[in-house]
Formats: structure tokens, C-alpha cells, sequence
């Protein structure tokens, strides 16, 4: 199985930029689709985007499209989210995870990080 621990979570302006890392152990990130989703107050789960195990397909949620890129470092074994333009209604608990099948439902996922809090000011 593989260990998932995200970082680079902070507070920040809107219309500023963040990037998000998720360092595995245990397993090389090219055996999997990795995924970023994140949790508000009060809400559910939400899918941001996903990148299949070689890397060249990704997929991203109409609410971060053109603002977010999400991408894998083989030689760091680490997941990156690049978050731009952030604005306030980006503020959740953001979460890497783990699994098989490119897909953006939570519940297909198998490993999940920590969660790294990101919180965008208005």
C-alpha cells in the first residue's frame, strides 16, 4: 500500500498562488491515478482533478479548470496541485489520494493523505 502526506497548505490573498505537494512512500506514484479533492465546512467531499499513473491524461473540476494544474514528480515520488488565482470559495481541506481507476469519485479511492488546510482571504 502506499503512504500519502500532504503539505504547502496556508492563508493567502485572493488572486494569489499556491502549490500543494503530496509525498508517497511505500509505493511508486506511477502504479497509480492520483487524485486531489477538498472538504469545506459543512460540505462534501469535492473532486479538483485527477492525473492517471503515466502522467499524460488529467482531468479537472469546471470550478478549478484553467486555475489549477495538477501534476506527478517520478524522482520525487511527490504529487503536486499548482493552484492560481485562488479565490475565497478555494478555502477547504485539501486531500491527496490513491487508486486504480482515473475516476473523480471520492469513494473509488483507496489511500487518503492527512489533508492540508488552504484558506484564501477576500
Amino acid at each position: 500500500q502506499v503512504q500519502l502526506v500532504e503539505s504547502g497548505g496556508g492563508l493567502v490573498q485572493a488572486g494569489d498562488s499556491l502549490t500543494l505537494s503530496c509525498a508517497a512512500s511505500g509505493r511508486t506514484l506511477s502504479r497509480y491515478v492520483m487524485g486531489w479533492f477538498r472538504q469545506a465546512p459543512g460540505k462534501e467531499r469535492e473532486f479538483v482533478a485527477a492525473i492517471s499513473w503515466s502522467g499524460d491524461t488529467t482531468y479537472d473540476a469546471d470550478s478549478v479548470k484553467g486555475r489549477f494544474t495538477i501534476s506527478k514528480d517520478y524522482a520525487k515520488n511527490t504529487l503536486y496541485l499548482q493552484m492560481n488565482s485562488l479565490k475565497a470559495e478555494d478555502s477547504a481541506v485539501y486531500y491527496c489520494a490513491a487508486t486504480r481507476v482515473l475516476t473523480g469519485w471520492p469513494t473509488n479511492y483507496d489511500y487518503w493523505g492527512q489533508g492540508t488546510q488552504v484558506t484564501v482571504s477576500s
